[in-house]
């Protein structure tokens, strides 16, 4: 069996509800067993989840409410590719900036990811940042409530271990870097 006995047909796709921040999308298809149905899924622009380092090797994190699940989070600075970012490196160097006043010597890619593809078009671009240091105020969205501060990797990594860092971008970031750099 190939990819192409497991591929659905798109007849029709609209968005049925619109936000800031992403959109309900409904795309009428015809299964590989010929049923047509509809699937919704939920559409967003591609993110940077970013793991900042300061000189001394802490990490720069952020407490920040969500209120989905109604209580302050944990992790990492993370947000979506806006119109203008040039590439990867400009919307990470933007993002941890503006939420944490924090600028990187060294950008590099870590891993991308798709989260929860079977619901979220999301794609999740992980970038190492280096040499952070604070320069500048933050400069939050208007529905942003975040606090910065450090912490250690070894820190980080065993809340992740055990479950306590419980933001999900986050948490693969912390044991990607550490199962690639053996940290």
């Amino acid at each position: 069996m190939d990819d192409a006995d497991l591929a659905w047909e798109t007849l029709a796709s609209e968005i049925d509800y619109t936000c800031p921040g992403f959109d309900v999308v409904r795309d009428g298809v015809r299964l590989p067993d010929g049923t047509e149905t509809d699937f919704h899924y939920v559409s967003e622009p591609p993110s940077v989840v970013i793991l900042p380092f300061t000189d001394d090797g802490d990490v720069v994190v952020i407490e920040e409410w969500r209120q989905a699940v109604k209580r302050v989070n944990y992790g990492l600075p993370a947000g979506g590719l806006e119109d203008e970012d040039a590439d990867l490196d400009a919307a990470a160097r933007r993002e941890l900036a503006e939420e944490t006043g924090y600028e990187a010597d060294a950008i590099e890619h870590l891993v991308t990811y798709e989260p929860t593809n079977g619901l979220f078009d999301s794609v999740f671009h992980y970038i190492v940042a280096r040499g952070c240091t604070p320069t500048a105020e933050q400069n939050l969205d208007h529905n942003e409530s975040i606090q910065v501060e450090t912490t250690t990797f070894p820190d980080l990594k065993e809340q992740a271990l055990l479950g306590e860092l419980r933001d999900g971008r986050s948490a693969l970031a912390v044991l990607q870097y550490a199962l690639q750099t053996a940290e």
